[in-house]
């Protein structure tokens, strides 16, 4: 036997070290690619070349008002370059009193002052007015009527309003959206949260379809798209980020056109082929700012899921400093059963959708299918039980104690950068 290899996992904002033996373990992580020489300098000609339609500075006017949708907090955008970029674009055309961003939260809590310095940087938090968007302030909602397969629509009111809307996030691909960025920073980033319920309910999400790196054929990106494209968006700006959350490549202009270049360009980054099922899956959540809760922590679960064979175990080390977290419903749903098979039969068998029921169907199916195992600094072995998942203080110790329960043979999986590379076998079965 070879001596154990080491490999750090993406945890919190240290990283967590763990050891493996390299005879039957996988190692899958992010095809490495440099950021951009200047990563500022990729964005503003992505502004000014963009993939299809006019350049920012063409597609604006004096006296018109902006709304720009940025992802919270949760995800690692670089909005410290991406927005002052657009704020220069538009300067010497639109007064910085017409422009508002908004932080497309969907059902997510707003930022804090303290969180949205960190997030835009002073100088934009003091220039120009930022909003958090309410999914659950029905003063602050438009109607815009029913698109796509039935969903209700309602939008953040002052995006609606704007003469000029500009979409701006990263591109990765998504649990159950396919991919993120492009028209999830209109829905579900600014909707109501009855839009979002509609969107991510039970026969959407439970759709095979409905996974990473699907998007067309998708029921719940096919809706999302359609809202984004009749609801209006003047201008859009993705970015792809390397494992070091650096710009690796922006893509603007035209949404459809847009996405479509972004979504090829991370799926070559962050997307990989394994010839077989694992035994054990090790994942996380891509550390601080994703792993933050275990409502995130879903993601670097389902990755695992993707090639953890029926029976097999998943270990998720994820932070999560804000633990489940406390606000919305996802803590009182997951211990609303006795199980987690109990629990996906009783979300299947739901008229209605409620909050948060997305990510614990997901997570219940995950659960219903592998034992899951989780390694954190906050949330305490009673907390992780009412979830239905298992704790574990040493990561290393539990890989090796899964693999001989699994038996001869057994083979291991590490995905140290959680869905920041997806794994998915490549005869498309699990």
């Amino acid at each position: 036997m070879s001596s154990n290899g080491t490999v750090e996992l993406a945890y919190g904002e240290v990283g967590l070290d763990i050891t493996y033996d390299p005879d039957v373990t996988t190692v899958v992580q992010p095809v490495h690619h440099p950021a951009a020489a200047d990563q500022r300098a990729a964005i503003v000609e992505a502004l000014r070349s963009p993939v299809a339609g006019l350049p920012l500075r063409k597609s604006v006017h004096p006296g018109q008002t902006v709304a720009i949708s940025a992802c919270d907090g949760t995800r690692p955008q670089p909005r410290h370059l991406m927005i002052p970029a657009i704020l220069d674009e538009l300067s010497g055309i639109v007064r910085l009193e017409d422009i508002t961003v908004i932080v497309a939260t969907g059902t997510h809590r707003g930022n804090s002052e303290e969180e949205l310095r960190r997030m835009f940087g002073d100088d934009v938090v003091n220039s120009v007015r930022i909003i958090n968007h309410d999914a659950r302030d029905s003063s602050a909602l438009q109607w815009m009527g029913t698109f796509g397969d039935g969903v209700p629509v309602w939008l953040n009111r002052t995006w609606v309003d704007a003469d000029i809307r500009i979409t701006t996030g990263f591109v990765e691909p998504h649990f159950f959206a396919g991919f993120s960025g492009g028209p999830k920073l209109v829905a579900p980033g600014l909707a109501a949260l009855e839009t979002v319920l509609v969107l991510h309910d039970a026969r959407r999400i439970g759709d095979p379809h409905a996974t990473w790196g699907v998007t067309h054929g998708n029921p719940v990106h096919d809706d999302i798209r359609v809202i984004a494209e009749a609801t209006g968006v003047t201008f859009s700006l993705d970015v792809v980020l390397n494992r070091d959350q650096q710009v690796v490549a922006a893509f603007g202009g035209q949404l459809g056109s847009m996405h479509r270049a972004a979504t090829a360009a991370a799926r070559q980054l962050a997307m990989r082929a394994v010839d077989a099922p694992f035994d054990v899956v090790v994942t996380t959540n891509s550390g601080y700012p994703l792993d933050q809760n275990l409502y995130q922590a879903v993601k670097g679960m389902s990755a695992a899921h993707q090639v953890t064979r029926p029976g097999g175990t998943i270990i998720c080390a994820a932070e999560c400093r804000d633990g489940f977290p406390d606000h919305g419903s996802y803590r009182e749903v997951l211990a609303s059963a006795v199980s987690p098979q109990a629990l996906l039969q009783e979300i299947q068998s739901r008229t209605t959708t409620v909050p948060d029921q997305w990510q614990v169907q997901i997570q219940a199916r995950v659960q219903a299918s592998s034992r899951v195992i989780m390694h954190t600094s906050y949330l305490s072995r009673d907390d992780l039980a009412t979830a239905h998942l298992e704790a574990t203080e040493d990561v290393t110790e539990t890989l090796a104690r899964a693999l001989a329960e699994a038996g001869t043979g057994a083979r291991a999986c590490i995905l140290p950068e959680g869905p920041q590379t997806i794994p998915y076998l490549a005869g498309g079965t699990r």
